[in-house]
């Protein structure tokens, strides 16, 4: 094991934890099915600025974390499978 693929493995494990965490963190949609049946309209002015909430910024955030960790773990395939 060369110490490129010590290094992304510890990175992976860190991105992996944090990945859930932030997950975690998001509140639940209790919107969809439900406010469709009950008739209910969703068109507040707090959902219609939602673009600067703590929730938008983690679900960008998440977006974000989960393309990296995709991406480490197609190096870390590549510089395994160059290596081996």
């Amino acid at each position: 094991m060369s110490v490129i693929e010590i290094v992304c493995g510890i990175v992976l494990i860190l991105m992996s934890i944090f990945l859930v965490a932030i997950t975690l963190m998001q509140s639940q949609k209790q919107q969809g099915m439900t406010s469709a049946i009950g008739g209910t309209n969703n068109d507040s002015f707090y959902g219609k600025n939602s673009g600067n909430t703590r929730e938008k910024a983690l679900e960008r955030l998440t977006k974000i974390v989960a393309v990296l960790f995709f991406l480490i773990v197609i190096a870390l395939n590549i510089i395994a499978a160059n290596m081996g």
